[in-house]
């Protein structure tokens, strides 16, 4: 029997009529689908494809045993997610070692801090695997603002909100254009680090880009405190233009 193939496909940014032509085809054929969610909720990503999963086939959630309840610093983090990580591609290759295909769903792209890529390391060269990509949730937040993110020779850097603020608004400082994910409790963090930068006044932040509660408001404008998981800040380019 022939070994099945694991397809990590990339969604992209939450409507999905954005989702490539391959993705939707996959996933219509797809006799098993897996996805990543949080304990006791639906999951983002399998709320992008809802009504497009083939009627019968069958559902592997993976649900993660941590998000935000401890630091990314606790050693008990990492251990937690390697253990979880491990778990998951027990079950894909038990499905893949009986000849079966599954595809997992990555919102945005695949090899774009998306958790699809834990897998992916863990599956290379033991089964075959496939990524299909998919446009980024960055860049439907840029295109929420209604302006080009980058002109010319602008540098575009893409930074964590988890960074230290020093190294935040050194970064900030030293680049063009900026896109700033992680956002969440780092939102105070973020906006002093621009500040320093001397790039708030520039600053957007947009919220659930592309789906139906999209927001794309000026920073200043929007206010401090915890803000949507899926929350991106974006500070335009002004570079070389004809």
């Amino acid at each position: 029997m022939s070994t099945g193939t694991v397809y990590g496909l990339g969604l992209g940014p939450g409507d999905p009529d954005l989702m490539s032509v391959r993705a939707d085809r996959l996933l219509r054929q797809a006799r098993h689908v897996a996805y990543f969610r949080k304990a006791g909720r639906s999951g983002q990503a399998r709320g992008i494809v809802d009504g497009l999963i083939p009627e019968g086939a069958t559902e592997l959630p993976m649900e993660y045993p941590v998000t935000t309840e401890i630091p990314l610093s606790d050693p008990g983090y990492n251990a937690a997610l390697s253990a979880f990580y491990a778990d998951c591609v027990t079950r894909l290759t038990a499905l893949t070692d009986a000849g079966e295909d599954v595809v997992v769903l990555c919102e945005g792209d695949p090899f774009f801090y998306g958790s699809f890529m834990h897998l992916h390391s863990r599956l290379t060269g033991t089964v075959p695997v496939v990524v299909v990509p998919g446009i980024t949730g960055m860049s439907g937040a840029w295109t929420a603002t209604g302006q080009p993110v980058t002109w010319g020779d602008d540098v575009l850097t893409v930074l964590m909100g988890t960074l230290p603020e020093d190294e935040l608004a050194r970064r900030m400082a030293d680049s063009n254009a900026l896109v700033v994910m992680k956002i969440g409790r780092n939102i105070e963090k973020i906006t002093r680090a621009l500040h320093s930068a001397e790039r708030y006044d520039d600053a957007w932040l947009i919220e659930y880009a592309t789906m139906d509660a999209q927001k794309a408001t000026p920073l200043r404008e929007a206010g401090t405190g915890v803000t949507p998981y899926f929350s991106i800040v974006v500070v335009h380019g002004q570079g070389r233009r004809p």
